[in-house]
């Protein structure tokens, strides 16, 4: 059984940063470096969001406009993770943060949830 597990949320300032990592197991050698993945985010009262997305090899990254020149997606295939590096955050990013896969394009989630990792800005 597929399962993903985020971690790396917490309490930041505004201007601040964040590393999420998302760490999946559960799956046959080789597997996870074909799967497309993407982060998705969720404020308090508002609809799920997309926030950004990677391809298989990592070749093609994108994002949602909100984020676009501060977050930054990665990953490790050999580790079996996909990261989310936020930088200049600000008070409207905070949200519960999910990793999601595999699915290709965005914004279409795959099957595949994390429990969420929690991302709080502060002002």
């Amino acid at each position: 059984q597929v399962q993903l597990a985020e971690s790396g949320g917490g309490l930041v300032q505004s201007g601040g940063s964040l590393r999420l990592s998302c760490a999946a197991s559960g799956l046959t050698f080789g597997t996870f470096s074909r799967y497309a993945m993407m982060w998705f985010r969720q404020a308090p009262g508002k609809e799920r969001e997309w926030v950004a997305g990677i391809t298989n090899g990592g070749r093609t990254t994108k994002y949602a406009d909100s984020v676009k020149g501060r977050f930054t997606i990665s990953r490790d295939d050999a580790k079996e993770s996909v990261y989310l590096q936020m930088n200049s955050l600000k008070p409207e990013d905070t949200a519960v943060y999910y990793c999601n896969g595999p699915s290709w394009p965005p914004p279409n989630p795959g099957p595949h949830w994390g429990q969420g990792t929690q991302v709080t800005v502060s002002s």
